[in-house]
């Protein structure tokens, strides 16, 4: 790993009054993983979207095999050998694995396409790096790490000898994502470089050769990965010792507060229900896991009022549940969308303005056809102080706040009631994806809040992708495969191994005595 493949010198990006990133100096080398790590807002997106094309540096330069890139320029950065494999794929489901890869790579003007010459090239690839694929096979009937396997295909066809992964292991299953480290090791061995960009720290020093930390737009720290410790590259991301969450036992589970007897629904695509039957305590956290799109919206989605059942029956409160979300809120249910940008939020109003948005018909906040702007803004003032919103006020845009403060908004709307005398707010709390893309501060933070919620008396689901917050939260663990769910059983009657199997759709895991 002598041979440096990147160079990035003095980049230095500003937007307005922020510094993105601030004279930041880094190489990579031939045959080496790089983990980029940083909080939300560090400065990782900018500094690869650079490196990619999609932004112009108003300082420094990068040279990609000894030779300048130009600057602001995709296409001139693929034709340098630089891949990246985005966290959301990119891919057309009704078209084939050779399609996909293909698109965008063979000019208009031809007269036919060399789908011949094509496939014997993806195939040589995919043998070549140990990523085996059908050509002719429908991306949509791909399980996610099959898919994901064709996103680097994409790149590694298009000939990339630096591979910028980011968040790569966010929707595997844990065996999908030992699959994808042998892969990696391949890939490596054979000479290609890797950034990886994660917040898995565990993953981070087993894949990776060297870690650099990004905070405030700067260079913090660089090192090699063996020999760190996941508190050492925490602490270099957010400048101070961070607490990983402990999962504490409830003490006491309380009487059903929602019931769902074999529950199925309808529309939603493929996310649907299947026959689910569950049952959420008072005072106890119930912690789903699953590969997204296995159900778990549609779950979320008939909790939260947006969706109703064609089957089954689903209670609240010891009453049938109306698929109405405004009723479920003044009833005490809250919840925590999976998408914060685009259903969490609305990102042109007021942080004010949202933090009162689910509940704007309580007394406390509206009086006839009037809004109680007084009230409405105390209330915001006060979330944004107990949840520790920071980078703007109550009158600040919401679309200005980071994914983490802006996660921190939802969750104080969440839990905090309208009216202090009223103490807990919520008698059932959804969390879908509560962490999903947060800093490990930021992580911390959120699950610590959901356990003070049970402790308090709430009924807590949590719905997520990342297995260790599932068994870092759940007090009884469920598994959701194309919309049927395992028994909920108690967290320490699973293993990652049965978790990840369950995930796959592999039947008769069985659960160790607890």
């Amino acid at each position: 790993m002598s041979d440096t493949v990147l160079q990035l010198t003095g980049i230095t990006k500003r937007f307005g009054a922020l510094v993105a990133n601030d004279n930041i100096s880094l190489d990579l080398h031939a045959g080496e993983v790089l983990a980029l790590l940083g909080e939300n807002g560090a400065g990782k997106s900018t500094l690869v979207s650079i490196l990619f094309g999609h932004y112009s540096a108003d300082a420094g330069q990068i040279e990609v095999f000894d030779r300048p890139l130009p600057p602001g320029n995709p296409r001139a950065a693929l034709a340098a050998g630089i891949g990246m494999v985005h966290q959301h794929f990119t891919l057309a489901d009704n078209l084939s694995v050779l399609d996909n890869v293909m698109m965008g790579s063979e000019p208009l003007w031809w007269p036919f396409s060399r789908r011949g010459a094509a496939r014997d090239k993806l195939l040589a690839v995919a043998q070549r790096f140990g990523l085996p694929v059908v050509p002719d096979a429908k991306v949509g009937s791909l399980s996610v790490g099959e898919r994901q396997r064709v996103e680097i295909l994409k790149a590694l066809y298009r000939g990339a000898r630096i591979l910028i992964l980011d968040e790569p292991t966010a929707v595997l299953t844990p065996q999908e994502s030992e699959a994808l480290f042998d892969t990696l090791g391949q890939m490596v061995a054979q000479g290609l470089s890797i950034i990886f960009i994660s917040h898995k720290l565990g993953e981070v020093l087993r894949v990776s050769h060297r870690v650099a930390v990004l905070r405030g737009g700067k260079l913090v720290a660089e090192a090699p990965a063996a020999g760190t410790s996941q508190a050492q590259l925490a602490q270099w991301m957010v400048g101070h010792t961070v607490s990983a969450t402990q999962r504490r036992p409830a003490r006491a589970t309380g009487q059903p507060v929602c019931t769902l007897d074999a529950v199925s629904t309808t529309g939603g695509g493929h996310d649907r229900l299947h026959g689910v039957t569950l049952e959420l305590r008072a005072g106890e956290i119930v912690a789903v896991a699953g590969v997204s799109g296995n159900g778990q919206l549609a779950l979320a989605d008939l909790l939260c009022g947006t969706r109703a059942a064609s089957q089954g029956k689903v209670s609240f409160l010891g009453k049938p549940m109306p698929a109405s979300p405004a009723r479920l809120v003044s009833q005490g249910v809250a919840r925590i969308p999976e998408d914060r940008h685009a259903v969490g939020v609305v990102g042109d109003l007021s942080v004010w303005e949202n933090a009162v948005s689910e509940r704007l018909r309580s007394p406390a906040f509206s009086r006839a056809l009037w809004v109680r702007r007084g009230a409405a803004q105390a209330h915001s003032a006060r979330i944004v102080r107990e949840f520790d919103v920071r980078g703007g006020g109550p009158q600040s845009a919401a679309r200005s706040l980071s994914g983490g403060n802006m996660q921190k908004l939802i969750l104080g709307r969440a839990l905090v009631a309208p009216d202090p005398a009223d103490g807990a707010a919520a008698k059932l709390i959804i969390a879908h994806q509560p962490t999903w893309g947060l800093d490990i501060g930021a992580v911390a933070y959120v699950q610590q809040q959901l356990i003070a919620a049970r402790d308090a008396g709430a009924a807590v689901l949590v719905i997520s992708d990342d297995l260790d917050e599932v068994l870092a939260l759940g007090d009884r663990v469920a598994v959701m495969h194309a919309g049927q769910m395992t028994d909920a059983r108690p967290a320490e009657a699973w293993t990652r191994e049965s978790v990840g199997l369950a995930m796959a759709g592999v039947t008769g895991v069985e659960a160790h005595p607890a």
